[in-house]
């Protein structure tokens, strides 16, 4: 990875023969590199070749975040492609500035530049700053890339030692992970910490602070209002907003979309018996604790107290949640469910689980060690009322 994290090596990319370089390597098949190396090194620096080469893998990585489109013509770094933010979420939170009012915004800690460069997009004036030279003249060459330079200027800085004062808003996003530590959980282990980060939004009239989903309710100040954020099902981030008109609310907002949900108090729904559907509430629900909502919207309970699977008689299509038609209700039995899945001729097998320590893999391993036929099935390793169960079913369209 070295020479995707040297300075020098990476000005080199941008000099007209490292990006005619970059340029020959936009269709390059990773399987044939070695013999492509060898061909390139005999007209260029071997360490350009090297270089360009590494450049080559992180834009063929990024394009799950950026697009094919943009990932050819940005420039990365490791952490910057592992960290950055994915493209569709980047470009909502834009949106929802620019709903605020925002015109300017000084991101701090900015990373690659991704949301900088949506921010732009939007039609709003950035500071783009981070502390790490690499980073900033990546940032920099992705803005001018893109042709967005003229709305985005990026700054080398410590951001807490930035005046933020003439801009309509603040975004920060802590570095949260670490290169000896791997993720850090601990807010105060960010940098910076949660709770400068804190202090800067305060301070401003508008701000939004991205960090982790698993972020604790009880870590998330007053002032606040929790926004967590999934993305095609997947949990992307959660965001805390400050300068709205809903200080202490707790949303879940899925994109495509968007659709949000909005917490309303309600209390924990009640635990009843297995229903003819099983609704899986989407994650950016569990994490905002609205799984309630989404009991009251399917007229639905819990399958049990401390799991998040809600269980209804009635089919409530819902955005928020995916239902299943529950075919069969089993105690927790492998050799029963072998014996099922073989009866009905099952090929398909999904296992999902929530409350329960046995590992998918290993149950689909001893439950089918071959297909029994064509025909699919999910499995939920849960509890009910307390008592490990399997439940059956099918997705509803």
């Amino acid at each position: 990875m070295g020479r995707v994290n040297d300075p020098a090596a990476f000005s080199a990319l941008l000099t007209p023969e490292g990006r005619a370089l970059l340029d020959e390597l936009r269709e390059h098949d990773p399987a044939q590199e070695l013999a492509l190396a060898t061909r390139l090194r005999r007209d260029h620096p071997v360490e350009l070749v090297s270089a360009a080469l590494a450049q080559a893998r992180l834009r063929q990585r990024a394009v799950a975040k950026f697009g094919a489109e943009d990932a050819a013509r940005m420039f990365f770094t490791p952490n910057g492609v592992e960290q950055a933010t994915r493209t569709s979420v980047a470009a909502y939170r834009a949106e929802a500035f620019r709903d605020l009012g925002v015109r300017s915004v000084a991101d701090l800690c900015c990373g690659i530049g991704g949301d900088a460069i949506a921010l732009a997009r939007a039609g709003v004036r950035v500071l783009a700053v981070d502390r790490d030279p690499l980073t900033c003249a990546v940032a920099r060459a992705n803005a001018e890339a893109l042709g967005l330079d003229g709305l985005i200027e990026v700054r080398e800085a410590d951001v807490t030692e930035v005046d933020t004062s003439g801009y309509d808003a603040v975004f920060v996003d802590p570095a949260r992970r670490s290169t000896k530590r791997g993720r850090i959980f601990d807010p105060e282990a960010y940098s910076p910490p949660l709770s400068w980060a804190v202090s800067a939004a305060l301070g401003a009239e508008r701000a939004a602070l991205k960090i982790a989903p698993g972020i604790p309710h009880e870590a998330i100040p007053a002032e606040a209002e929790a926004e967590w954020i999934s993305d095609g099902g997947d949990v992307k981030e959660a965001v805390l907003w400050f300068g709205t008109a809903a200080p202490g609310r707790m949303r879940a907002t899925l994109l495509p979309g968007p659709r949000s949900l909005t917490g309303t108090g309600l209390p924990d729904p009640e635990v009843r018996p297995v229903g003819r559907y099983l609704y899986e509430p989407d994650g950016a629900v569990i994490r905002a604790h609205l799984v309630a909502e989404v009991a009251a919207e399917v007229d639905g309970g819990l399958l049990d107290e401390t799991i998040a699977y809600v269980t209804s008689d009635a089919l409530h299509p819902t955005p928020y949640a995916s239902a299943y038609e529950i075919t069969d209700q089993l105690p927790f039995n492998v050799k029963k469910l072998k014996a099922l899945l073989r009866e009905r001729e099952i090929g398909i097998l999904t296992v999902k689980k929530r409350g329960s320590a046995v590992e998918p893999e290993e149950l689909r391993r001893k439950a089918m060690p071959k297909p029994y036929g064509k025909r699919s099935t999910t499995v939920f390793l849960t509890r009910v009322s307390g008592a490990p169960t399997m439940l059956l079913g099918t997705p509803v369209s």
